[in-house]
């Protein structure tokens, strides 16, 4: 609120109360209307003044008394006042009452205040949270080249990203670079990738490094419940960000605003409209004033063709996740306030990370930071880091949540049944450490794996191999108690999505041969779930899907059954071990196997 508005309003309040302050002590004391009837019939009252609402007037001074006391009371209809007037000798006059000061200024302040109110509303900020009047204007974030913060180099792992938008910083530092050769910017930049990858980061360090404003702003703040509102926003950020070229524009979660239009039951038209005007402004601007749009989505899949077309979001630049290369200098970058015991740790952290993006290392270095200070360390060793790696994958230890001994038995051959089963397969990753300390919200216990190289490919036997790394645990509580537990909800989900991925994406079905049926999901999703979604094959078909499904995991069940029968004793014996000290590496687990392995199995086993 302006400065000159508060004294204003203020003083229209002081005058208010003022004028009833001043009114009430002029008219004198109130008194009732009995209390004025008994003072004229007793002969104290010495004149009064009658109007159409009240009686007032003077009493005779008392004993001691110089002056007159002034009252005033709420006049009754009484037809009998003026006779007790007359009878005991009281002056009396009349008055035709007048609305006064106050009651002038209960007409005036309404009419004063409600123009001052909507001039307020209409200087308020160009996107404030209460400004009603400015509710077609853009809700944009517009951070200056000095506020932006954020350059190339604190962007690490995305090394093809950077390259690609090199050429955008290019053009918006030197534009007749460009121009010379007739060419032309791209006019959108759609950033594709996983959640965490650096995307809002890769944007931002794009407009630091070329030192120009930067817009942001969410696909969701578009749209509101009032129909219009979504295209006004987009006319404006447009329009601002033309008055500020060269700038970059990035809408994040494109996806919330460039859906396909026309998907599910119900159109959203507020939506479709917003998008409309989205795809007039990309047609309308011309690039060469350095306005540059770039927008964030995780999935593509579902945006609309429309925004992806040439002239559009020409260019789509794929921010994966990170390899391990891409992970340690994620890592270095990250490190850079965070007193390390040794740089060589974040080699080992990057190596047993695969498939955290960005953001998970940067909390794993956090997590790690926090551990060392509550262990009063003057430095993060390989230690912290390692448990950090921990936390985010598994989740907090629960060590308040007590197991009674058969569960902690269960689970302690129910872990160490997946391990067992990692340990014998080829393909599987190193096993590196088993626990019965519950994490996160549902896990009694875990088996952490450590790869040893990234893999972007799988082999059919390798998916199979997970499968039966999955069913160990299940496998492992029906040989050693008969029957099994809850405790293999999400082993058995896990097996079953990867079964099922096999035969209906990847053609790795005997009975169905090349076949993939993956499309259903896109069309399912496009079509709506409920209504007009068709499936691309008959009932026969779907029923050999699942019992093909079936297939694998029952094959791989009975494979499982046969290895950990033969591996009993190492089941039994590393589970004494492991329900002593609650966690067991790797390392630990292969020692108890290598003391119970047969000499023929274990050349057998070493020359493989």
């Amino acid at each position: 609120m302006r400065g000159w508005l508060w004294p204003l309003l203020l003083s229209l309040a002081l005058l208010s109360f003022g004028s009833s302050f001043f009114s009430s002590k002029f008219q004198g004391s109130p008194i009732s209307y009995t209390e004025l009837k008994q003072a004229i019939e007793a002969g104290q009252v010495e004149r009064v003044t009658v109007t159409p609402t009240t009686v007032s007037g003077e009493m005779k001074p008392g004993d001691g008394e110089e002056k007159p006391k002034r009252f005033y009371a709420v006049r009754i209809d009484d037809d009998d006042l003026l006779r007790d007037l007359r009878e005991h000798g009281v002056e009396a006059t009349g008055a035709v009452e007048s609305s006064g000061f106050r009651e002038a200024l209960g007409w005036f302040l309404p009419l004063l205040l409600f123009p001052l109110f909507l001039f307020w509303l209409m200087r308020r900020g160009p996107a404030g949270p209460s400004n009603a009047l400015a509710i077609g204007k853009s809700k944009a974030k517009i951070y200056m080249e000095t506020d932006v913060g954020v350059t190339l180099a604190d962007v690490a792992g995305v090394d093809e990203a950077k390259e690609e938008l090199q050429e955008v910083i290019d053009f918006l530092q030197n534009p007749a670079k460009l121009k010379r050769l007739g060419g032309r910017i791209p006019k959108g930049i759609l950033l594709v990738g996983p959640p965490g990858t650096g995307k809002t980061l890769l944007a931002r360090a794009v407009a630091g490094e070329a030192k120009v404003p930067f817009f942001s702003i969410s696909g969701s703040e578009f749209v509101e419940m009032f129909v219009g509102v979504g295209a006004a926003r987009v006319r404006d950020l447009f329009q601002q960000a033309r008055d500020k070229a060269p700038c970059i524009i990035f809408i994040d979660e494109l996806d919330a605003l460039g859906k396909v239009r026309g998907a599910g039951p119900m159109a959203h038209e507020e939506r479709e409209q917003t998008l409309n005007q989205l795809l007039v402004e990309l047609d309308g601007f011309d690039p060469r004033t350095g306005v540059i749009l770039m927008a964030a989505s995780n999935r593509p899949e579902i945006l609309d063709p429309a925004l992806l077309r040439s002239g559009r979001f020409d260019r789509h630049v794929l921010v994966d996740r990170p390899d391990k290369s891409g992970r340690l200098a994620i890592l270095r970058v990250h490190a850079r306030k965070i007193k390390l015991a040794s740089e060589d740790d974040l080699e080992t952290i990057a190596a047993m990370t695969p498939g955290l993006v960005g953001a998970d290392l940067a909390n794993v270095l956090n997590e790690a930071a926090l551990l060392a200070v509550r262990r009063d360390k003057d430095e993060v060793t390989l230690a912290e880091l390692e448990e950090a790696v921990e936390r985010i994958v598994a989740g907090l230890e629960k060590k308040s949540r007590v197991l009674n001994p058969h569960e902690r038995e269960r689970v302690a051959y129910h872990e160490l049944g997946h391990a067992i089963v990692a340990m014998s397969m080829p393909s599987s990753d190193v096993v590196q450490k088993i626990s019965i300390i519950p994490r996160g919200i549902a896990a009694l216990g875990y088996t952490l794996q450590r790869p040893t190289e990234d893999r972007f490919l799988m082999t059919e036997p390798e998916l199979r191999d997970k499968i039966a790394i999955y069913l160990g645990g299940r496998v492992a509580e029906e040989i050693i108690f008969g029957n099994a537990s809850t405790g293999a909800e999400d082993d058995l989900r896990k097996a079953t999505d990867i079964a099922s991925s096999m035969v209906r994406a990847f053609g790795m079905s005997r009975k169905l041969g090349l076949v993939s049926f993956e499309r259903e999901r896109r069309a399912l999703f496009l079509e709506g779930s409920q209504t007009g979604a068709r499936s691309d094959h008959s009932e026969d078909v779907a029923r050999i899907i699942d019992e093909e499904i079936q297939a694998i995991i029952d094959e791989q069940y009975e494979r499982v059954m046969a290895l950990l029968r033969e591996k009993k004793p190492i089941l039994v014996e590393a589970a004494k071990a492991l329900l002593t000290k609650e966690t067991m590496s790797g390392d630990e687990l292969r020692n108890i196997a290598d003391k119970l392995t047969p000499p023929a199995e274990a050349k057998a086993l070493a020359s493989s």
